[in-house]
């Protein structure tokens, strides 16, 4: 191949544009997946290499990567090596390493998509390409220390390809927007899906940054207010520098999850530490037998609420406003009912996202006390829809009142009538001032 001039990745690309969709998008699927898995496979050995005592050899860390590889998926895995003998489930997922996946899938199926004219078989390639090599690197870990629940894998090792490369195609063709169904399209009107729902979805994705941002201000001030305790912690995790480089990378890793479980603290239900354990603003029944961990370290202890722990209902206040702001902003001309309406879809659309987000965060690190670890999706997501219409729709709705109060035209004041058997005085028409440069040039736009 060398002698003729070929190269192993020009034979790739050559093959790649000469394929047909499905196929096209079944290789970049296959690529999105082992680009991920490899970065996961250098970082676990790099950490291996680096480690002064490591427990397993090369074969033990390759599984390892993959094993980490599938809980950034969301998945469950079950830890075989515990000091009882029997195996528990790890649940809870960093969220950060969640980006690696959908990115590499989003950006194999947009440019497939881009090169073909099959949209629904670039999709199913994409997914067919990914899923092959996740069910490979599935089987290569299941005789390892870390090894895949099987019914948690299927689920999230299928949902998570086949919606990235849903919206990396959708988003190849410009993301249209294309009638509803039938059923749907006699219920929901047709200028409210052009009009209403793209509003209203902006403004729901603004509500969750907002909720999310409070929730990481609300964390990292509570790490610095227990700043020592944190940084004992950490210290006494382990000595190896290899060691704590592990602990760093995985509290960032972390840094989403503990964001969406201060805003769930903020919104009310609070984070559950264990079985009959919950930690909120308006209490803390204590926590359970937490591992050391620096991000677990700074959780309010057991006690009643304080004034101190009630104004973190700020965030969910913030967020209401935001949301009726950007409603106001963009539905500009729009009558009460629909800046109304627009809020509070607005808010069922921010707190399904934020009862998914919860749910992700969230998972099991045990069998027993830690079998229940995180906010709940489904109370944090009803909680969310009722603080942002409770606070938007009346906000949003004072806001469109005073702007209408403004624009309205004033009532000219009538013109007295000319007495009878008299000619109206007309003033002599003036001439035009003449013409400045600079007025037209610097004179504000109205």
């Amino acid at each position: 191949m060398t002698g003729l001039g070929l190269s192993l990745p020009l034979l790739l690309t050559r093959l790649r544009e000469r394929a047909p969709g499905p196929v096209r998008g079944a290789l970049r699927g296959a690529l999105a997946a082992g680009l991920g898995l490899g970065a996961c496979a250098v970082l676990v050995m790099v950490l291996w290499i680096s480690s002064p005592f490591p427990d397993s050899g090369s074969g033990g860390a390759l599984h390892t990567a993959a094993a980490l590889w599938i809980l950034a998926h969301g998945a469950e895995v079950i830890r075989t090596d515990t000091l009882s003998g029997v195996p528990v489930p790890l649940g809870v997922s960093p969220l950060l390493l969640l980006a690696l996946p959908v990115w590499l899938v989003h950006r194999a199926a947009r440019d497939a998509a881009e090169e073909s004219e099959t949209v629904a078989g670039v999709w199913a390639g994409v997914a067919v390409g990914y899923l092959s090599v996740a069910a490979a690197a599935t089987y290569y870990c299941a005789d390892g220390e870390l090894r895949p629940s099987w019914v948690s894998c299927v689920a999230h090792l299928v949902v998570v390809p086949v919606a990235a490369a849903g919206f990396g195609v959708w988003t190849a063709y410009g993301r249209p927007y294309g009638p509803l169904p039938g059923p749907l399209a006699r219920v929901i009107p047709e200028g409210f899906v052009r009009e209403v729902a793209p509003v209203a979805v902006r403004a729901a994705a603004a509500g969750v940054l907002a909720l999310v941002a409070g929730g990481a201000l609300l964390v990292a001030g509570m790490l610095v207010w227990h700043g020592e305790a944190v940084r004992e912690s950490f210290l006494h995790l382990t000595g190896a520098w290899s060691g704590r480089l592990a602990v760093l990378l995985l509290c960032a890793g972390l840094v989403p999850n503990a964001a969406i479980w201060g805003a769930a603290y903020a919104l009310g239900p609070g984070v559950v530490l264990g079985v009959g354990h919950t930690v909120g603003p308006l209490g803390s029944s204590g926590a359970a037998m937490l591992p050391a961990f620096p991000l677990l370290v700074a959780v309010p202890k057991a006690g009643d609420g304080s004034p101190l722990t009630w104004a973190v209902g700020a965030v969910p206040v913030v967020a209401g406003v935001v949301v009726a702001g950007f409603v106001v902003a963009a539905g500009a001309g729009w009558s009460w009912r629909r800046t109304a309406g627009a809020v509070a879809g607005a808010g069922v659309l921010c707190g399904a996202a934020m009862g998914c987000l919860a749910g992700a965060a969230g998972g099991a690190l045990g069998r027993t006390a830690l079998a229940e670890f995180g906010p709940v999706g489904w109370v944090t997501g009803a909680v969310a829809v009722g603080w942002i219409c409770v606070v938007g729709v009346p906000v949003g709705s004072a806001v469109w009142w005073w702007r209408e109060r403004r624009n309205r035209p004033t009532e000219a004041e009538p013109q007295p009538q000319p007495e009878a058997g008299l000619e109206p005085v007309t003033s002599p028409e003036l001439p035009p001032e003449p013409y400045d440069f600079f007025d037209e040039a610097f004179r504000p736009e109205p």
